[in-house]
C-alpha cells in the first residue's frame, strides 16, 4: 500500500474558514492525506463542526501545542497550505512569531524547507498596510508561494468578500509539483 503524502491545512479565522471542508476535499481529491490545523480563533468559529471535520480527515483537529512528552497524533507533513491566511497570520509568520500551534508549524516549515503555500483572505484596507506588503515579500523570499493577485486571492473592499470565489483547489494545486519533485513555477 502506497502512503499518501500528508498535507497540513492551516486555517485562520477569516470567512473562508467556514468552508474549510472545501479545502480538505480539494486536497483529498488529488491524493493528499489532509490534516487540519486551526488557529485558536478559527477553532472557536468551527467548534460545532470539529467532529465532522475529524471524521472527514480521519485525524484529530489540532489547535494547541501538545505537552512535551505527548506523542504527536498527526503524521509529519510533506507540505502545508495556510488558507485562509489572514493579514495577522501573514505578518506574524513573516516576523517569525510562533505564539500558536498554527504559526509554530508554519514558521518551522520554512526552516525544514517544506513546500508552503499561503492563500490570503483580507480586505483591501488591510492589504494596504505597509507591513502586509513587506510580509508577503519576506515570505516569498523564504520560498513560500503567496497566492495574492491574479491566479490567487485579490483583496476586496471591506465587507464585500466573495466566498464562492475563494480558490481552494488552485491553492492545493500549487503544492503537488513541489511534493512530487516537479517545478514550483
Amino acid at each position: 500500500m502506497t502512503q499518501r503524502p500528508v498535507l497540513y491545512l492551516v486555517a485562520c479565522a477569516a470567512p473562508p474558514a467556514l468552508r474549510v471542508r472545501s479545502g480538505i476535499e480539494a486536497g483529498q481529491d488529488v491524493g493528499w492525506d489532509v490534516c487540519l490545523i486551526l488557529t485558536p480563533s478559527s477553532r472557536r468559529w468551527l467548534a460545532d463542526d470539529i467532529p465532522a471535520l475529524e471524521k472527514l480527515t480521519g485525524h484529530p483537529v489540532r489547535s494547541e501545542y501538545k505537552m512535551p512528552r505527548e506523542e504527536d497524533v498527526l503524521p509529519p507533513a510533506d507540505a502545508m497550505l495556510v488558507a485562509p491566511a489572514t493579514s495577522n497570520t501573514i505578518n506574524k509568520w513573516a516576523s517569525g512569531i510562533s505564539d500558536t500551534l498554527a504559526l509554530g508549524l508554519v514558521t518551522e516549515a520554512i526552516g525544514l524547507q517544506l513546500p508552503l503555500t499561503a492563500l490570503p483572505y483580507c480586505n483591501n484596507a488591510q492589504a494596504a498596510h505597509p507591513a502586509f506588503a513587506r510580509s508577503v515579500e519576506v515570505l516569498g523570499d523564504a520560498g513560500v508561494t503567496v497566492m495574492l493577485g491574479a491566479g490567487g486571492f485579490t483583496p476586496h473592499p471591506p465587507g464585500q468578500g466573495d466566498l464562492d470565489a475563494y480558490p481552494w483547489a488552485e491553492a492545493v494545486g500549487t503544492l503537488i509539483p513541489r511534493v512530487r519533485g516537479g517545478s514550483s513555477s
